[in-house]
């Protein structure tokens, strides 16, 4: 497995248009965490204009996939995503 970070830039008004979708997102991202694909991930603090999530994934390929699928990706929440895999140091 390849750890990838997914550093997302979000839309304008980004904690209010995310209400909708929070609690799909969030039941996603907690199965993704049981089943080892999601290390980690939340939203910058102030201002709340992005976030951070770390996925595990085999290739680039299934970590696109995964951020794709997401609740808040599908809704148009996540404008930008860079995804880069990540070379972990230590943990």
């Amino acid at each position: 497995m390849k750890t990838f970070a997914a550093v997302i830039d979000v839309g304008p008004d980004f904690v209010e248009r995310r209400q909708p979708h929070r609690e799909a997102h969030l039941a996603r991202m907690q199965r993704l965490r049981e089943e080892g694909k999601v290390v980690m991930g939340g939203a910058w603090a102030d201002p709340a204009d992005g976030a951070l999530v770390i996925y595990r994934a085999e290739n680039l390929a299934e970590a696109r996939r995964l951020v794709e699928e997401d609740p808040y990706f599908l809704a148009g929440l996540w404008p930008e995503v860079r995804l880069r895999e990540w070379s972990v140091v230590i943990q």
